[in-house]
């Protein structure tokens, strides 16, 4: 098992577009992948792209929301994109708070699709395709967008709603909360 070092915001790696993966066996993608996993739990993060990761691979994993931990015994469901692909199936979107590993501490509100579809690799070659909403959309396209060098900061709903994240959570949520009552 290795920890990897995440690449943090100011890394020039983070906003560079990433390479596809042309030929699965060339580069030895399970141990990545062990590695990226063990990375992100070890970060209490959710998900993890490889250039976050100081990879220029094109291919992220994260942990499913719509996965039912008590029905998989404890163990954790970790789900693997290579040279995935993705696109909005409605014009719906929804604001919500993100953060990132690369960008420890802090969140911002940030405007995403609602709904969408991909297309993906497994690790073992097979395609995979579906749907997503909500959380599991917006993880993805959170996850996507470092394929391309893009940082959820370049897409916040709001330039002001972003910071720290304890800061977020007195200010920001707290009145938000307030106001919906």
């Amino acid at each position: 098992m290795a920890i990897l070092k995440i690449a943090r915001l100011g890394n020039p790696v983070l906003v560079k577009k990433t390479n596809e993966i042309s030929n699965l066996s060339d580069t030895d993608l399970k141990k990545i992948v062990y590695d990226m996993s063990q990375t992100m739990l070890d970060a209490d993060g959710i998900g993890l792209a490889a250039p976050q990761v100081h990879l220029s691979h094109r291919m992220f994993i994260y942990i499913n929301p719509e996965i039912d931990k008590d029905d998989q015994d404890d163990k954790i469901n970790i789900s693997v994109f290579i040279n995935p692909i993705i696109e909005k199936i409605s014009d719906e979107t929804e604001d919500n708070w993100e953060g990132c590993l690369s960008i420890p501490g802090m969140s911002g509100l940030v405007r995403r699709y609602k709904r969408i579809k991909y297309s993906a690799i497994d690790l073992n070659g097979k395609q995979i395709v579906g749907e997503a909403q909500d959380l599991h959309a917006r993880i993805i396209q959170h996850e996507f967008d470092h394929l391309n060098g893009i940082l959820y900061t370049s897409r916040l709903a709001n330039k002001n709603a972003f910071g720290y994240s304890e800061e977020i959570e007195k200010f920001w949520k707290r009145n938000n909360d307030e106001k919906s009552k």
